[in-house]
């Protein structure tokens, strides 16, 4: 089953070009001004929307994407706001890919079965799930394949040439490749190293590779589209939204504008990454 994910990668393939790849905490700082800025991302150049579902627990995010988690569980946002969320992006938008990223724990009070029903009913592509290996596939991975949804697993720095088919086993839509250890928003990536790391995992699988974490403004992900099928920007925009709020940490007028500045320039920076390399 070809997904949204799966065919905007061969476009942007086609068109010889990589994908941004836009990450925002569903409800930060509410639900109704977050649907506003996470719809006004495909206009801004965003390819492919990552929507992260709030945790109480987030072992992997650093200060920015905590905080726009905890902004968001203070607004009252569940897993089932985060997919009626989804579902208003959708009365508007049928063609950008959706990618729900954050960790089981929501997920398996949901029930996995429910979720998934109600996750593809919503316009969901997509799920990347940080907490769970391989080992767990029979969990949520493989009855996710089942229903037609990709799951995407992260490849890192110490993923090695051992441990890389494992990972791969099951991944479909895109591999998402941390270009840091560590925590989001932590440090700047290498581009070269970066690069040297696509073509690594390249030789293991035909998928698509986006890169994440540490790209902060156009300049730097114009670096990293050389070398990858995507780039993946996350705190950066997150912390361009925080900057946004008033004292009380609520939206304003400058809130959605904000963001949509940013992801334009991110794009431009991408979307000038193939001319650089065709010159």
């Amino acid at each position: 089953m070809t997904t949204r994910i799966d065919r905007r990668f061969a476009d942007l393939k086609k068109d010889g070009r990589a994908a941004l790849v836009t990450f925002l905490m569903a409800g930060d700082p509410d639900p109704e001004s977050s649907l506003a800025i996470i719809s006004a991302l495909p206009k801004a150049g965003a390819d492919v929307i990552e929507i992260g579902m709030p945790f109480s627990d987030p072992m992997s995010d650093g200060p920015t994407i905590q905080a726009a988690g905890m902004r968001a569980l203070k607004s009252g946002t569940t897993l089932r706001k985060t997919l009626e969320l989804v579902r208003g992006f959708r009365k508007t938008d049928q063609q950008t890919p959706v990618v729900l990223m954050g960790y089981y724990n929501p997920i398996y009070v949901h029930g996995v079965e429910r979720f998934l029903s109600d996750a593809i009913g919503a316009g969901v592509d997509g799920l990347i799930v940080v907490d769970l290996p391989p080992e767990e596939d029979d969990e949520l991975c493989k009855p996710a394949l089942k229903a037609g949804m990709n799951f995407i697993r992260l490849a890192t720095p110490t993923t090695d040439d051992k441990r890389l088919p494992t990972v791969l086993q099951n991944t479909s839509g895109f591999v998402y490749y941390v270009s840091i250890t560590g925590i989001t928003g932590a440090a700047a990536p290498d581009a070269d190293r970066v690069a040297q790391a696509v073509a690594r995992i390249k030789r293991h699988t035909d998928l698509p590779i986006a890169v994440g974490f540490g790209v902060r403004d156009a300049a730097r992900a114009r670096a990293i589209a050389q070398g990858a099928d995507g780039v993946v920007v996350g705190s950066a925009l997150v912390e361009v939204l925080a900057k946004s709020l008033d004292k009380d940490g609520k939206a304003t007028p400058a809130t959605v504008p904000g963001v949509a500045a940013l992801v334009s320039s991110l794009a431009d920076g991408v979307r000038s990454a193939r001319r650089l390399a065709a010159e």
